[in-house]
């Protein structure tokens, strides 16, 4: 794993780069008054981008993207930047988890008013594909061909070359306009497991400790660190497993298993954003990892 260096993987191979970390409104957060973004406000800082990672395969020079942002015009340009060759401005694909605001909203800047993109290639599941084509104004990216709409299938592998795989799964989410996905990322060596949103880890007919057992990493909600850093909001209204409980669920696996988890999708409220802070220290002390923009994973 290489942080934060934009380090060039080596020639022919496959890698995961996170681009982003924080949840859909990103950090500092719209309204909020609290400690936690006052000094964000007036000094920002350039790692608080939501979620999102990119996918270099290196062999057949090409560049996919997981989430469309609002962040989406930075995480790009940090992607080309780790390509080991002359990567394209825009991807060769998005794949798309769902309908909520930090997941699907950076494509309005493949559109005439920005780039006026072509054809980008976006993966969708059959609901997120119909919000896309009847509402505006993302009717227009496809009508105007800045977007090229392709269809996923539950549990179905998209082969992208002959070394690297995704897979798309439904997972229980607060689905008002579209399904919820996660993906499984298979390369050439190894694989990751990427689920931002999820409602709440029992509620999943599919038992999360077996799919970690199958991959190499996994990328799990990690929206908040518990109950009492939401003070504002009904919690019922916005339901993740918090880490107090991935943490309890998971503190039987092996070491090996454990270390492969790396929390992502954070609050601005969440502690995690903050490296030196208790919480983070506790999650690391536990065996789990913490995912942090500019983490480079070769599968």
């Amino acid at each position: 794993m290489v942080y934060l260096s934009f380090a060039q993987p080596p020639k022919n191979t496959v890698s995961l780069v996170v681009l982003g970390t924080v949840q859909d409104a990103g950090s500092p957060h719209i309204a909020c008054k609290k400690e936690c973004c006052a000094k964000l406000f007036a000094n920002s800082d350039p790692d608080r981008k939501v979620v999102s990672l990119g996918l270099l395969d290196s062999k057949n020079k090409k560049t996919y993207l997981f989430e469309a942002t609002p962040d989406i015009a930075e995480q790009l340009k940090t992607m080309k930047r780790y390509a080991s060759w002359k990567a394209d401005e825009l991807p060769d694909g998005i794949f798309l988890t769902h309908a909520h605001i930090g997941h699907y909203t950076g494509l309005m800047y493949l559109g005439k008013e920005a780039t006026n993109a072509k054809s980008v290639r976006t993966y969708t599941m059959p609901k997120m594909k119909l919000f896309l084509e009847s509402n505006g104004p993302w009717d227009q990216l496809v009508s105007e061909k800045n977007i090229e709409l392709l269809p996923l299938e539950n549990n179905k592998a998209v082969n992208l070359s002959s070394g690297l795989q995704v897979i798309p799964f439904t997972v229980p989410h607060r689905d008002e306009y579209s399904e919820t996905v996660g993906y499984t990322i298979i390369g050439p060596n190894k694989s990751a497991l990427f689920i931002p949103d999820i409602d709440k880890w029992e509620k999943w007919e599919t038992r999360i400790t077996d799919e970690i057992g199958k991959v190499d990493y996994a990328f799990l909600d990690a929206t908040f660190y518990d109950r009492e850093e939401i003070n504002t909001r009904n919690i019922s209204e916005i339901p993740h497993p918090f880490v107090i409980e991935s943490m309890t669920l998971f503190k039987e696996l092996p070491t090996s298993e454990k270390k492969k988890i790396h929390f992502i999708h954070f609050n601005h409220t969440n502690p995690l954003l903050h490296p030196k802070s208790a919480k983070s220290k506790a999650v690391l002390k536990n065996g789990f990892q913490i995912a942090r923009i500019g983490q480079e994973f070769q599968l």
